[in-house]
């Protein structure tokens, strides 16, 4: 039997974002979104699905908070819909969308439970988009403007703030491989558009510290794990790409420069970004913690022509979610060594880590064991990391409950509370009790096998 202590102040939360948990989406003065646009537009979204309902968090957000709070999390990540605040991405703010989130953060703080709170999770407001969305430096104004308007509020109320989630995804899928809003395909506009959502970052880092505002400031990219088929420079050079496409955005953040071999591969496929004066130096403004999204990894190897990389993905037999993605939970251990050293003992939380299983209730019960295995192996692996110096603060798993999944609609459940969607009936699941026991102890008791 193996025993993972974890530190004293280790915090141990859950997470989720605005849009694909809260519904409501045309109550209390909101403007539509990207996203409400891709939704209505007919063959975007997995069976026609839209989150108009999703979770009715937006209403039931005391009955989550309880049940947060008897899970026994110290953190809660969400993110706060830039529509609900700016209805048209800029001009007026819409004060019930302020107070919404008022309520919730104070609910959440009358309960224990910290506040994380992601400013970007992926809502621009269409208004935005019709002036040409990320594309246009302009956009860039229109978020600080946001930012600085959450700070203002918010000061002292949240004091873990993080500027964006996944910029790949609105950089790769949304502008390259268009299979989330805006649904554009080109790879010069997702180079550029990867370009002004850091220069967004780094400029709303440097409000936060203008303002004086309470607390520290983050980020949240997504980063796999990639390893070579082989040890033939073509798998070497394809593992390289299939990571590097995901620390393109990392990389800037640390050293104000793009990795310089990426950069040169991705100019043959016609894009490089345009940068101004002074962008790369904003890029890299000093931030307080890293949040890093974790799902896996993969063997890849050289494939011409196929797969936005010029790669392709080899089965070699490991486990796969309901979602096909291939889980890789030694990779988790891998990424924190690499960001660590890369960039020095830079303090991490693990601000998204989980798996689609699809497992219903059965007699009052969801018994996803297979999910309580994800976890438990990859939380075994944060145990490494600190024993090998990287200086992780936390873990928020994805997601508290079962959700709207962007493209792929309500197939896909992550939640470790299941959501019947026509009832809206939370059913703690399996995994719930797993994890509250964990948090509980704060140990991981790992079975010899």
């Amino acid at each position: 039997m193996t025993i993972i202590q974890f530190p004293e102040n280790f915090v141990w939360g859950v997470s989720t974002s605005a849009y694909q948990i809260e519904g409501s989406l045309d109550k209390d003065g909101r403007g539509p979104s990207i996203w409400d646009v891709m939704a209505a537009t007919p063959g975007k979204i997995y069976q026609g699905d839209d989150a108009s309902i999703a979770c009715d968090s937006y209403n039931r957000y005391e009955e989550d908070i309880q049940l947060m709070k008897e899970l026994g999390v110290k953190a809660y990540r969400f993110s706060v819909s830039w529509p609900r605040i700016y209805p048209n991405g800029f001009g007026e703010v819409n004060r019930q969308g302020i107070e919404h989130y008022k309520r919730m953060v104070t609910k959440l703080l009358e309960n224990g439970i910290e506040p994380f709170c992601t400013l970007y999770h992926w809502e621009l407001p269409q208004a935005l988009q019709e002036l040409g969305g990320w594309e246009n430096r302009e956009t860039i104004d229109a978020f600080v403007m946001f930012a600085e308007t959450m700070f203002r509020e918010f000061d002292g109320l949240i004091k873990h703030w993080m500027t964006f989630n996944e910029p790949w995804c609105t950089a790769i899928n949304g502008h390259l491989l268009g299979r989330h809003a805006p649904c554009i395909m080109n790879w010069q506009s997702a180079i550029q558009v990867g370009h002004h959502l850091l220069v967004a970052h780094g400029k709303t880092v440097a409000k936060f510290r203008e303002l004086g505002t309470a607390g520290e400031i983050g980020y949240a990219p997504d980063i796999y794990w990639y390893e070579p088929f082989s040890r033939k420079q073509e798998d070497i050079d394809a593992a390289y790409r299939a990571f590097s496409i995901y620390t393109w955005f990392v990389t800037p953040v640390f050293t104000g420069k793009y990795p310089e071999e990426m950069a040169a591969w991705i100019k043959t496929k016609g894009a490089e970004p345009v940068i101004e004066p002074g962008d790369m130096e904003i890029i890299s403004q000093k931030i307080d913690f890293l949040g890093l999204n974790f799902y896996g990894g993969n063997i890849v190897r050289h494939k011409e022509g196929n797969n936005y990389l010029d790669l392709e993905h080899v089965d070699l037999g490991y486990d796969k979610s309901d979602k096909g993605w291939f889980i890789f939970p030694e990779g988790l251990y891998l990424t924190l060594s690499w960001l660590t050293e890369q960039f020095g003992p830079i303090p991490i939380y693990i601000t998204e880590n989980g798996a689609c299983y699809n497992d219903e209730v059965v007699n009052g019960k969801v018994n996803d064991v297979r999910r309580i295995k994800f976890l438990e192996s990859h939380i075994a692996e944060l145990g490494r990391a600190i024993e090998s110096g990287v200086n992780l603060k936390g873990y928020l798993t994805w997601s508290l409950m079962d959700n709207f999944e962007w493209a792929f609609g309500y197939s896909c459940r992550f939640g470790l509370i299941h959501v019947d969607y026509r009832t809206q009936v939370r059913t703690p699941k399996e995994s719930y009790y797993w994890y509250q026991k964990l948090i509980r102890k704060n140990w991981l008791e790992l079975e010899s096998r």
